[in-house]
């Protein structure tokens, strides 16, 4: 009689989310398209930042004796550290490219090799969340220092420069720099439930953008609605006190709306994905 022996069959070993994290990693920065896109991102930002600055500078001469004298008292140098304009820049730019690694494996197909490989689809798009996170907090307060520095050299040849020191300064530095990772994730989720790269980047606008453009404060529901959004806590945060809104909100909820956007996207994220496709 002949024995047959079989061998045993050894199970693969889980994967460990720090080698997921690795691998989203280099599929990130092997796609060329994420150092242009941040690095001409960061570029027209401080264009429009540091434009500003010096159009301050060159036409300083131009502006009366009691301009000149409310300049820092009014905040304008923060205004002009981060100008509206570049902030649309900045939140389409990271809105798309948080998106970027969802939409990108959907549209070629990828994502089947990626979850037959981890077929822990949570630890996957937590990975993602993960890299996306520390990347753009990463871009976001390089570019906020540097737009800060930058823009402050330029307007202390006039004598109208602040430094970080000066009230809400570093408040509207650390808030412009987290706007990122709040816009990048939010637009990581969007991309999880829409998959289609066009049409993804519509929605980041819409929500991102157009909507606070919509909402205004002349009623208390659209005040509410408006002050929940990243771009007016944004806006809260980084921007000098004007005249006084008529539904007036606080600092802490403008921390709290940047909280839940980013709570919320990175639960988006991770949970979609598990929940379709089955």
């Amino acid at each position: 009689m002949t024995t047959t022996f079989t061998a045993p069959v050894v199970a693969e070993p889980r994967a460990r989310f720090r080698d997921v994290v690795a691998a989203e990693w280099i599929k990130l920065w092997s796609l060329r398209s994420t150092s242009w896109v941040l690095v001409l991102s960061a570029l027209a930002v401080l264009a429009f930042n540091v434009g500003t600055a010096y159009d301050t500078y060159r036409y300083w001469s131009q502006q009366n004796g009691s301009d000149r004298a409310d300049f820092i008292g009014d905040g304008i140098p923060l205004l002009e550290a981060f100008t509206a304009n570049g902030a649309l820049v900045y939140m389409l730019t990271v809105g798309a490219i948080g998106a970027l690694p969802v939409v990108g494996e959907y549209g070629t197909g990828m994502i089947r090799t990626t979850f037959t490989a981890v077929p822990d689809r949570s630890s996957v798009m937590a990975a993602k969340v993960t890299v996306i996170a520390a990347v753009t907090t990463a871009f976001g307060a390089a570019l906020a220092a540097a737009s800060f520095a930058l823009t402050q050299t330029v307007l202390s040849g006039r004598d109208a420069g602040i430094g970080i020191s000066h009230p809400g300064a570093l408040r509207a530095v650390v808030a412009s720099a987290l706007l990122a990772p709040v816009c990048a994730l939010a637009g990581m989720a969007l991309g999880t439930l829409v998959r289609h790269g066009a049409t993804t980047i519509a929605a980041v606008f819409a929500a991102l953008v157009l909507l606070p453009a919509v909402l205004t404060d002349d009623r208390h529901w659209t005040a509410v609605l408006s002050h929940a959004l990243p771009l007016n806590a944004w806006d809260r945060l980084a921007q000098p006190g004007g005249p006084p809104d008529l539904y007036p909100w606080t600092a802490t909820g403008a921390w709290t709306v940047y909280g839940v956007w980013a709570l919320a996207s990175a639960a988006v994220a991770v949970t979609a994905v598990r929940r379709r496709d089955k």
